[in-house]
């Protein structure tokens, strides 16, 4: 697909947002390494995690080639500003305790495999390329959260309330997952991005059966919602994760290993 000047730009933004959606998340998962509550546990969050920074990796390479303006991905990963980023501000929360990160990868994952399923369809082919790869490991992912989801939430009394207080304290990131820009509007337009809003009702389905079978209460829709995230409106959690891993490449610029 031949992309004119305008929507070389427009399509580079796209890929930042989503590729940051996944670096960001990735960093947060490989804070777990070592920590997590099983060794199973450790393990497979540690994969998850290398998969979401696998699939950022192909999407700044992506951004790059269509940028060509000659920045690299690790330019574009470890040379931005807080500000600069498009990530959701969903993926930046920190970990807190296991349950926490489980409600904050369940509610992702169950948009990512809704979103990267209509991605895959994109007219832009090398998207749609790694949107169909990244939706077999996006799939992955929501079966693991889901796992867990119902094995705290009908678990003990404790594991319930734990997640029960994730889900209430997570739930007002939750609805930016479906609430488009114009940048979102001209690439549906252009078959290239996804109708986020055809996606919505979905991903209430998904997450309305799961938290039956887990004997959770889903939170009411009258509190605050988080936005302006695909703006660079971050909150203070994401400033702290890129000082941390943006470090190495901020000190000694342009070092190869």
């Amino acid at each position: 697909m031949e992309l004119n000047m305008e929507l070389r730009g427009q399509v580079f933004d796209y890929l930042l947002r989503h590729a940051d959606d996944r670096l960001v998340l990735g960093h947060r998962l490989s804070e777990w390494c070592g920590h997590a509550p099983m060794m199973e546990e450790d393990l497979a969050l540690a994969n998850i995690a290398l998969d979401l920074i696998g699939q950022a990796t192909l999407l700044y390479k992506l951004a790059a080639k269509t940028e060509g303006s000659g920045r690299t991905e690790d330019d574009l990963a470890f040379l931005r500003d807080p500000s600069e980023f498009r990530n959701l501000q969903l993926v930046e929360q920190p970990n807190g305790d296991f349950a926490d990160t489980i409600a904050r990868q369940f509610f992702f994952d169950s948009y990512d495999v809704l979103f990267l399923e209509k991605l895959s369809l994109s007219a832009y082919t090398e998207l749609a390329g790694i949107a169909a790869k990244a939706l077999k490991e996006a799939q992955y992912h929501l079966r693991h959260a889901q796992r867990w989801m119902l094995r705290l939430g009908d678990g003990t009394e404790e594991s319930h309330n734990r997640l029960q207080d994730s889900v209430v304290n997570l739930w007002c990131f939750s609805k930016e997952l479906f609430v488009p820009d114009n940048l979102d509007h001209v690439l549906v337009t252009e078959r290239i991005g996804v109708d986020l809003k055809a996606i919505n009702s979905s991903w209430r389905e998904t997450v309305t059966d799961t938290f039956r079978e887990a004997t959770l209460d889903i939170p009411g829709d009258e509190q605050y919602f988080a936005s302006g995230s695909r703006g660079g409106y971050h909150t203070e959690h994401l400033g702290f994760l890129l000082a941390e891993m943006q470090v190495l490449q901020r000190t000694h610029p342009g070092a190869i290993w």
